[in-house]
């Protein structure tokens, strides 16, 4: 991303004295989230186009930095929101806070990419025992300016003083009882009054202090508290679940309060541009009367669809359509707005770049190049080898026998199944064990993100499209069906009853986030139209799947027309390589030999490693010659015309031989009662040489090879002969030999050499020239390091990042991912598991030295990666950057290799789309 170049960002070598920190919403513009986040920025973008924004500034993310690092704000910070908050005060025509006309503020997180309810907000800043008098004396409405002030504590009271927010709630419920109502809105003036001072006590209790009175004091905690809020253990979890960086900070934005909440002729609302679902055009968002704009996200009341504010305020209604149009011809992408109505006026509170499914990301990318809005090069940019991946899940199976127990609102796309939990902590705890659950709540809040990441999909009873559950599972690519109001949730029993039917917490349910209906039981699931049409069974047409599908057909097309790297299989049978190959594979870039020795054959290599005699080791060798021909004549066949590499036989050698303590244990059994067998004993000897400490820096790879004489030659001679028995057939073998484990090129030229003259032996013996190609995985430090000498002797290099990873950090992936990974990932040391994407300044470090090297000495040296990173998305822009020729991965992590090459390949000029 190109580096902000705007004077007023603050450089690391400045003193805080040269920055500015505060900008006024007329200052910015949508170009400078790094400094004014996301939502500041796009306030400052609406403002320009002449939108209707109240009036506000916002404090810059390098203020929030200067706070996180040293504890205390900058010295100039102060003064400039002094100096700003006048200019406000002016145009308004009324100060914060004062007795008779209050000016009210919000104060609201925005830090550059969405992170939907982790961080704070406090709106009606500025209330107080004197002003909300004035405040209900300027609005002639005392139940709105009591409502506010109610909020006002319970929002600041949970956010910045660190009360416990359920005794708000439980205050709230207590006095909607006493009443007798069922809602909020129905408590009147004097019900609010006596919750205000119920609330104040609260307050005075928990956090020891009153609660503060000046509207200057109030507004300088909030700011700090949004500060503090960048470092909460939720954003943190979110961030690193939503791959953000840690150090961006959050802007804070001050805005002059507009009000939903003073009666049936206002309200707030959420409203997308397109269906975020879907993709669809259409209306779409949801409305709620007499409300501020934190219940609608919140889901703690149902809204009503965007479309019925048609009819309760026309005027309004047509202006948000024309608003709505406008924001989605300038960003060119679907739009997230937040608006509120105060007695028939519109504000636009926010708008940003929606999150949305990977179905509509796709829909929505194609659809904007017909709109003429955007280009194919951008389109690309739009989506993402993730949002493909998930596209590839299962779905449910229509024509199963269900029974269906409600329906809500389709707010993110899938078909999962779990065993109904109704906390986060069981989430957590049930998904560690294994178990599948899907989490079910009357709404979500922001800490259940731990619980929402565990499960397979979220339930809720309450809120729609825009409530918190929809718009962070829509973000995680979870699915989620909300709103479903027939389901009556109750948390603290553990059950969920929809009329006579009780679901119990450990009952199956499954949700269907594409059409919002709950089943009882496990519903069978049937393969992804997506996953269809990479197979060849699913052509474009006309219903909703094959929309999708044209859709995904046309991006793909594009990415492979324009994309560099080539993409091949991980591949070891005939069955697995024509699978890769309708999925797009073009070549197997690793089939690994060591699982063709697995089942009936493993008795034949056991025998061949422990033989102690010549004649032993020949005869096993022979018996698995004609077995090993056979596996690659298949190959070969399922790959004509297309490159095969195979890897000769790597893994460690612990895994060909008996377990030495169930052995053991045998043979003391049989010694015990004297009938041991001499074929044991022997075994048992031989398993005791040749036991290793630590297997994976053993005897293996290419030391086996030079070990076991015999081993690797009968390898190549298997492979000759079946390249050179489908070429007498007509075919297009096209095999590549590669050794593994190779540290020195001293040990890949003695293989070379016995390798050559038994592929000279088969060209002679069957009269068939064979040109095969002869080169090494770079899977160790050092072959990595004298990567120059290695290439004297091979024709290629295949990256094996997995070993490499392994052996650069110094860790044994089977051991440490289960045991100290979850803490490393939770003290921010790892972003992500180096295992998953490719670690670019140490491992990847290696692959680019070792890379530039190995052309140096052979500048026609072909260049692969056949670790799991070879799918990895990002790891595909690293290998397309560094000049890899192809990535390797398994069949169905072909078409997000292809994808991701493609937006490697691809120089859009689009804005970041997280």
């Amino acid at each position: 991303m190109s580096e902000n170049k705007d004077p007023h960002v603050a450089r690391t070598s400045e003193t805080t004295e040269d920055v500015k920190f505060v900008y006024d919403f007329t200052e910015g513009n949508k170009d400078l989230k790094d400094l004014l986040g996301g939502k500041g920025a796009n306030l400052a973008e609406m403002t320009n186009l002449g939108l209707p924004v109240p009036p506000g500034f916002t404090i810059t993310t390098e203020a929030c930095k200067t706070y996180l690092d040293s504890g205390e704000e900058p010295a100039a910070l102060r003064d400039e929101v002094s100096a700003h908050l006048d200019a406000l005060e002016k145009k308004m025509g009324k100060k914060l806070g004062q007795a008779d006309d209050p000016l009210l503020v919000s104060v609201r997180s925005g830090a550059k990419f969405s992170m939907p309810g982790m961080m704070d907000t406090v709106l009606n800043i500025g209330l107080s025992d004197k002003s909300v008098t004035g405040l209900a004396k300027q609005s002639g409405d005392d139940r709105f300016a009591w409502d506010s002030y109610r909020r006002l504590i319970q929002m600041f009271g949970k956010t910045v003083l660190g009360v416990d927010g359920e005794l708000f709630e439980d205050a709230l419920e207590k006095a909607k009882d006493a009443k007798k109502v069922a809602v909020d809105t129905d408590l009147e003036a004097a019900d609010l009054k006596k919750l205000v001072t119920r609330f104040k006590k609260i307050v005075k209790t928990e956090a020891g202090r009153d609660f503060p009175q000046d509207p200057r004091e109030q507004m300088d905690l909030a700011i700090r508290s949004v500060f503090e809020s960048w470092n909460t253990d939720r954003a943190k979890l979110y961030r690193r679940q939503e791959r953000i960086p840690g150090d961006l900070g959050t802007a804070v934005n001050v805005c002059s309060m507009v009000f939903g909440n003073l009666g049936p002729d206002s309200g707030t609302g959420v409203a997308f541009t397109r269906d975020p679902a879907s993709g669809h055009q259409g209306v779409y968002g949801d409305y709620l009367q007499n409300a501020q704009g934190e219940d609608v996200v919140a889901g703690i009341r149902n809204t009503v669809p965007l479309a019925d504010l048609e009819q309760i305020d026309k005027k309004s209604y047509d202006q948000l359509m024309q608003i709505m149009e406008t924001l989605e011809t300038h960003y060119k992408d679907l739009c997230d707005i937040e608006f509120t109505i105060e007695r028939g006026q519109l504000w636009m509170l926010q708008t940003r770049v929606g999150k949305r499914t990977a179905g509509a990301a796709f829909r929505i990318a194609t659809q904007l190049v017909d709109q003429g809005l955007i280009d194919e090069a951008e389109a690309l940019q739009r989506v993402n080898g993730a949002q493909l991946a998930q596209l590839m899940f299962p779905r449910f199976d229509e024509g199963a026998k269900v029974e269906q127990l409600g329906r809500g609102i389709a707010a993110s796309p899938g078909a999962a199944v779990g065993k109904a939990v109704f906390d986060s902590y069981t989430a957590i705890k049930w998904s560690r064990s294994g178990e599948k659950v899907i989490l079910i709540r009357r709404e979500t809040n922001p800490d259940d993100l731990d619980g929402m990441i565990a499960a397979e999909g979220i339930l809720t009873s309450r809120g729609g499209k825009t409530s918190h559950a929809a718009v962070v599972a829509r973000g995680m690519g979870k699915t989620c069906v909300c709103g479903a109001e027939d389901l009556e949730v109750d948390t603290k029993r553990r059950r969920m009853t929809v009329g006579d039917t009780v679901v119990e917490e450990g009952d199956v349910v499954s949700i269907d986030g594409s059409t919002g209906k709950v089943y009882l039981g496990e519903v069978p699931v049937v393969p992804s139209p997506v996953v269809e049409y990479f197979e060849g069974r699913m052509h474009a047409g006309a219903d909703d799947a094959d929309e999708l599908v044209a859709a995904v057909h046309r991006i793909m097309a594009y990415a492979d027309r324009v994309r560099r790297l080539r993409v091949r299989a991980n591949a070891d049978n005939a069955e697995d390589a024509l699978r890769a190959r309708r999925f797009g594979a073009q070549g197997i870039g690793l089939c690994r030999t060591e699982h063709m020795f697995l089942g009936e054959r493993r008795e034949m290599v056991e025998r061949l490693i422990l033989a102690d005699a010549d004649d032993e080791r020949e005869d096993a060798l022979k018996e698995l010659l004609p077995l090993q021909k056979q596996d690659f004549v298949e190959l070969f066949e399922a790959m004509d015309g297309l490159p095969v590499t195979v890897r000769l036989l790597d893994p460690p050698l612990h895994e060909f031989l008996p377990d030495i303590t169930e052995l053991s244990v045998r043979v003391a059994l049989a010694e015990s009662r004297k009938d041991a067998n001499e074929n044991d004993l022997r075994l048992l000897q031989a398993v005791h040489r040749l036991h290793e400490q630590n297997p994976m820096l053993g005897l293996r790879g290419v030391r086996l090879g030079l070990v076991i004489p015999g081993l690797f030659t009968m390898q190549v001679r298997a492979i000759a002969e079946a390249a050179a028995e489908r070429k007498s057939a007509k075919g297009d073998p096209r095999a590549e030999i590669m050794i593994p484990l190779v540290g020195t090129v001293q040990e890949l030229e003695i293989v070379r050499e016995e390798a050559e003259q038994v592929i000279a032996e088969v060209i002679e013996t069957t009269g068939v020239d064979l040109k095969l190609a002869l080169g090494t995985m770079i899977e160790l430090p050092r072959a990595a390091l004298t990567a120059d000498q290695i290439a004297e002797a091979a024709e290629f290099f295949s990256f094996g990042t997995n070993d490499l990873t392994q052996t650069v950090w110094g860790f044994s992936r089977d051991d440490v991912e289960a045991s100290f990974f979850t803490a490393y990932l939770e003290k921010g040391i790892f972003g992500v598991s180096p295992f998953e994407t490719i670690d670019k300044d140490g491992v990847g470090r290696l692959v680019r030295d070792a890379a530039r090297l190995g052309r140096e000495t052979r500048p026609d040296l072909k260049l692969g990666v056949c670790g799991e990173h070879g799918g990895d998305p990002e790891s595909v822009h690293f290998f397309h950057e560094v000049g890899l020729d192809y990535v390797s991965c398994s069949p169905f992590r072909i078409p997000v290799a292809r994808l991701e090459a493609g937006r490697a390949a691809s120089h859009s000029t689009g804005s970041d789309h997280r």
